[in-house]
């Protein structure tokens, strides 16, 4: 039985379709391994026992009968703690929502538990999702599976932890400009960015609305299309017959490749030759509004976030991190002629990028150019907390700013991962050469 929390979701979910996985017993292993984990308590906000074998009970009592709901009816998973759950606590890894219990489940965790999924519960995460790093000194900061000095990526971090560790088949994060591709990359796992307005953000606490996202952290591109499937009740990404030849990808050289660390050099180059040898077609090139766009970043997330959460942040500024809350308060003096000037600029540059990649069927880059730093010197020196937090961010942030969706898959080098941009709405396109290209990958 433990050789169920390394497996696939997909597996787990034809385990149980054969048979051969009873979902009680499946979903008890998982709660099982979570309690006797010695970080548990730094991955999980909440366990929700009872829901989780309730659920599981009802999914087998389905498979028996032959009524399975979806291929991932009975598969235990996690939930960020930013969506909603009903008489739980969602207090989006902050003090300022200590004691807030919502009364409805956010649509995305019904629209799963309508397709069967078991609740294991809520994970932490950064302080209202605003850092990629995963540091959390107010609540709790999740252990990285592959450096116990490390962070582990944020601001999906638990999320990340739990699927890492083998505490859930996969998680469900959300990603404004990198919370579910880093901690993924980070922890070597497969994690979707869905594109902005395609999932609907109806209780889940918010960040910023024009660049909030929902997607799985998982273990497999298989996984994500079913996992994207479930959240939004629809039909998963068909992969089958998907090949690299003849497929065009652009290798994006603005900005996405300065300061690179050695190991991520290393690896996202030796992804490429991967794919070249596979019958890809790679070509760089240069995208000047690329850096347009993130000169635009700064005003438009903190003007936003600090729009959304200035009322609840003033009236108890002292329970914040101050880091965050620093960020956070960039946004106070912003003026709503310069926001409303970066907005029309941005669309600009996301129709040069649109005409610019219109002959690609994807565009490449390192998720991260850095890897995980260690959490205590982080905590201990602001600069390096400063320049790691923005490095961390740089790259995912170009699929945010862009609109567009987003894949990230493990090199096979420890926490360095590759990033796949498609089109706006075009996650089952990018699902389709994400699956061979994680097969070449490994």
């Amino acid at each position: 039985m433990q050789d169920w929390l390394w497996m696939t979701a997909a597996d787990l979910g034809r385990g149980i379709g054969s048979g051969a996985i009873d979902p009680v017993a499946l979903t008890k292993t998982y709660l099982d391994a979570i309690d006797a984990h010695p970080d548990r308590d730094r991955i999980y906000t909440v366990v929700t026992h009872d829901r989780a074998l309730a659920e599981a009970g009802a999914a087998a009592e389905r498979a028996r009968a032959g009524l399975r709901l979806s291929p991932l009816d009975g598969v235990p998973i996690s939930w960020k703690d930013l969506f909603d759950s009903a008489g739980v606590a969602t207090e989006a890894g902050s003090r300022l929502l200590k004691g807030r219990v919502p009364d409805a489940d956010a649509p995305v965790l019904a629209n799963a538990t309508a397709q069967g999924l078991v609740c294991l519960g809520k994970t932490h995460m950064s302080e209202l999702a605003f850092s990629g790093l995963g540091l959390n000194p107010m609540t709790a900061t999740s252990p990285n599976v592959n450096d116990p000095k490390a962070v582990p990526g944020g601001s999906s971090s638990g999320a990340g932890a739990s699927v890492a560790f083998g505490l859930a088949a996969a998680g469900i994060g959300s990603d404004t400009g990198g919370s579910v591709r880093i901690p993924s990359a980070w922890q070597d796992l497969v994690g979707l960015k869905t594109t902005a307005v395609r999932i609907t953000l109806k209780g889940v606490v918010p960040l910023c609305l024009k660049f909030d996202t929902i997607g799985p952290l998982c273990r497999s591109v298989e996984d994500a299309g079913l996992l994207l499937a479930a959240i939004e009740g629809g039909k998963p990404a068909d992969l089958a017959g998907a090949t690299l030849k003849g497929v065009r990808m652009a290798v994006l050289t603005t900005c996405v490749l300065d300061d690179l660390r050695p190991e991520p050099k290393a690896a996202f180059e030796a992804a490429l030759e991967k794919l070249r040898a596979a019958g890809a077609e790679l070509v760089e090139v240069a995208a000047p509004e690329v850096d347009r766009a993130m000169a635009l970043s700064g005003l438009l997330f903190t003007a936003e976030a600090y729009g959304l959460w200035r009322e609840v942040i003033e009236a108890n500024p002292e329970v914040m991190y101050d880091r965050i809350l620093e960020r956070f308060r960039a946004g106070a003096t912003a003026l709503a002629a310069d926001y409303v000037a970066a907005w029309q600029a941005l669309e600009q540059a996301r129709a040069e990028w649109a005409a610019r990649m219109a002959g690609f069927d994807a565009v490449l880059a390192p998720t991260s150019p850095i890897l995980p730093p260690d959490a205590l010197r982080l905590v201990e020196d602001e600069t390096y907390y400063v320049t790691e937090n923005l490095l961390a961010l740089r790259n995912t942030r170009v699929g945010n700013m862009m609109g567009l969706s987003a894949l990230t898959l493990p090199t096979g080098t420890p926490s360095c991962g590759l990033m796949l941009m498609g089109r706006p709405m075009g996650e089952e396109a990018l699902l389709r050469i994400g699956a061979v290209a994680e097969k070449v990958l490994t």
